[in-house]
């Protein structure tokens, strides 16, 4: 049996009021919608619920018997209603699902699962694979809380924020070449790239593509693990964005970080949400925190 939850709103109202008039006030309706909604009360639990005695509308023993129930159900749903805007992150139990590349998950998992235990603790990080093309559909369907990712066109529903500055430099062995870094000694030299496809240019390689420029892809791998194991036992040149070489060389203390030797576009890191999220207060209290973290470790590094 359905009821319009309204209904028990009027109930609890005539109930403590004693009275339609004093009942119609207290609600803000008119007393025939008050006279409305208790008639359809009476014709669903099949009983008079209030018997007028003088001025006093007087509840019935199922009346009375229904009053605390309701009222704690009422109490419940007002309690949700005030909480649901309401996001106390010391207390909360959610898991975030982010999309991101491994070039990201190894500076961004580690800078904001520590700060997490302690402003935190029972929020968790699911970080997945990301794939550009399912951007949309996996942040609209819930699968995603989250994308984080360079700058990309994207639908108008989606939306962003960018959490890093970031350019692009070059790792290599200053010991498998003596020579100085410049535009031509990079242009000659071997290059590893690191890619999930067989073949194509990568973001750097557009950048030189518009300068008119060609760089010699050596080696082709699909991890930048594996990239940096060959870069610093050989002469190959690595060129990635700062952030993540800032991580990879305290683990290869044979490479250095050196400046690409011409101009290209930021590498910015942006983080994604869908429009639907964008008042949620456990999707804003996120992105806000991850946005504080990390900017206040690139202000730390620099």
């Amino acid at each position: 049996m359905k009821i319009d939850l309204n209904l028990f709103t009027v109930f609890e109202a005539i109930y403590s009021e004693g009275s339609l008039t004093k009942a119609a006030e207290r609600l803000n309706l008119t007393q025939p919608a008050i006279s409305h909604a208790l008639s359809r009360l009476r014709e669903r639990l099949d009983d008079p619920l209030f018997v007028r005695q003088g001025h006093k509308m007087r509840p019935t023993p199922l009346a009375q018997n229904l009053l605390p129930t309701i009222q704690n159900a009422l109490s419940q749903l007002n309690q949700a209603l005030q909480t649901a805007h309401v996001f106390d992150p010391s207390q909360a139990d959610k898991t975030f699902r982010i999309a991101m590349r491994d070039v990201m998950e190894s500076s961004f998992i580690p800078a904001v699962s520590s700060a997490l235990e302690s402003t935190a603790p029972s929020i968790r990080i699911a970080s997945v694979h990301m794939e550009r093309r399912e951007m949309e559909a996996k942040l609209a369907s819930g699968e995603w809380d989250f994308a984080v990712d360079v700058l990309t066109p994207t639908p108008s529903t989606l939306r962003q924020t960018k959490l890093v500055d970031d350019e692009l430099v070059v790792l290599r062995n200053p010991q498998a070449s003596q020579q100085t870094l410049t535009k031509d000694s990079y242009l000659c030299g071997k290059h590893v790239v690191v890619s999930g496809r067989a073949t194509g240019p990568s973001l750097v390689d557009y950048a030189l593509n518009t300068l008119g420029l060609r760089r010699d892809i050596h080696l082709r791998c699909q991890h930048y693990f594996s990239a940096c194991l060959v870069a610093q036992d050989s002469d190959l040149l690595l060129t990635i964005p700062k952030q993540y070489a800032t991580t990879l060389c305290q683990h290869f203390p044979k490479l250095s970080i050196e400046p690409l030797p011409f101009d290209t576009p930021n590498v910015d890191v942006y983080i994604y949400w869908h429009e639907t999220m964008d008042q949620d207060q456990g999707n804003l209290w996120f992105r806000q925190f991850v946005m504080n973290r990390l900017q206040s470790l690139t202000q730390d590094s620099a």
